[in-house]
């Protein structure tokens, strides 16, 4: 029934259930009040916010009807988070609906992440806070680059389809884009963390579900690049045995302003 939803769950799903109360921490959010969480996906960000701001309502929103299905599904029985499908781009709430924004690893997959970030300032009220986290695709997030360096040796075409080239992904991108749509107080931090793979097929078996740019690119492979592929990455993992537990390190880049004053 969650065919994409649950495969996003095995690729990423676990990688943002550790940044997201970190997120959380770090846009320090008033303690009650409704908070937006734009692009929710599985939920991650939404469950984090109620678990560490007991008192605040979540409204996830998210394109994907099966996400937000997902989302549902898992979420206790909570009055206090609910999710629907909407569009960034184009919120149905009204002004000032509520006291934060925030959004975990989607802002630079919006088509137009500039009238996001506005509708997120107009549904947030005067002095509220929006934050938001990006990956650090082009060195800091360990898992992607290994796969894509791995890919640029074997197949220097694919070069374009690097996360790296992602937009907002580099220090002070997020912190410029805040500014330019008039947020006060902006601040950008790095959000590190470290994932703990049980084996080498925990860190290669997930690239096979088709999901994001690395999957989209895997899934294009006949048996034997894929295979050669999935050797390549293997070297250069500290994986000296495939049953052996090792650790990645990630980074994100996470922004936070404050919503002028209106008066």
């Amino acid at each position: 029934m969650f065919g994409d939803a649950e495969a996003y769950e095995r690729f990423m799903g676990r990688w943002s259930r550790l940044v997201a109360p970190l997120l959380v921490d770090f846009a320090d959010i008033g303690d009650t009040g409704r908070v937006l969480d734009a692009g929710c996906g599985t939920g991650s960000l939404a469950f984090a916010i109620a678990k560490l701001k007991p008192r605040c309502q979540v409204q996830g929103i998210d394109p994907s009807n099966e996400y937000v299905a997902y989302a549902t599904s898992r979420k206790p029985a909570d009055a206090r988070v609910t999710f629907e499908a909407g569009d960034a781009q184009q919120l149905r709430f009204e002004d000032a609906a509520f006291q934060s924004s925030l959004s975990l690893f989607v802002v630079n997959f919006i088509p137009d992440p500039v009238k996001a970030l506005r509708e997120a300032l107009r549904v947030t009220s005067s002095g509220g806070r929006i934050a938001a986290a990006v990956w650090d695709y082009g060195a800091g997030m360990r898992m992607l680059r290994v796969f894509w360096d791995a890919v640029a040796s074997m197949d220097p075409e694919a070069g374009a389809r690097d996360e790296k080239h992602m937009p907002l992904c580099r220090s002070g991108e997020l912190s410029e884009l805040w500014q330019r749509v008039g947020l006060t107080q902006v601040t950008e931090h790095p959000l590190d963390i470290t994932m703990r793979f049980l084996s080498f097929a925990d860190y290669w078996d997930p690239f096979l579900l088709g999901q994001g740019p690395a999957g989209a690119y895997v899934r294009r492979l006949d048996a034997r690049r894929l295979e050669a592929l999935r050797d390549e990455v293997q070297r250069r993992l500290p994986v000296p045995d495939g049953n052996a537990s090792f650790d990645l390190t990630a980074r994100a880049w996470a922004v936070r302003g404050t919503v002028r004053n209106s008066g």
